[in-house]
């Protein structure tokens, strides 16, 4: 027990990032070696969006974000019944040029 105390990591969030940002809108991106998430906020009708955070992640790092989400959507789910997803054929995220390039 005194070994799984040592290996705890304890985590600090400043006051202004517990706050969060709404999003409703992702771009997904990688290159060889990172994945770009840029989450940003649309308003209906409107033909822009609004990039509020971007994250970096490491290959590694972005499956481990993947296999996490699964985890927690199943978990969800299971507690509060299936998320419905719009008709298939009408995306929810437009497809996009790769702005970044190889890096």
């Amino acid at each position: 027990m005194a070994n799984q105390k040592d290996n705890q990591l304890q985590i600090d969030i400043a006051p202004e990032v517990a706050r969060g940002v709404y999003s409703n809108f992702a771009i997904i991106s990688h290159s060889r070696a990172e994945f770009i998430i840029d989450l940003a906020s649309s308003l209906p009708g409107s033909p822009k969006a609004q990039v509020v955070s971007r994250v970096v992640l490491a290959p590694e790092h972005a499956k481990r974000l993947l296999l996490a989400l699964q985890e927690n959507v199943m978990r969800y789910e299971k507690e509060h019944g299936q998320i419905p997803l719009e008709s298939a054929a009408k995306p929810s995220v437009p497809r996009t040029a790769n702005p970044f390039g190889e890096a």
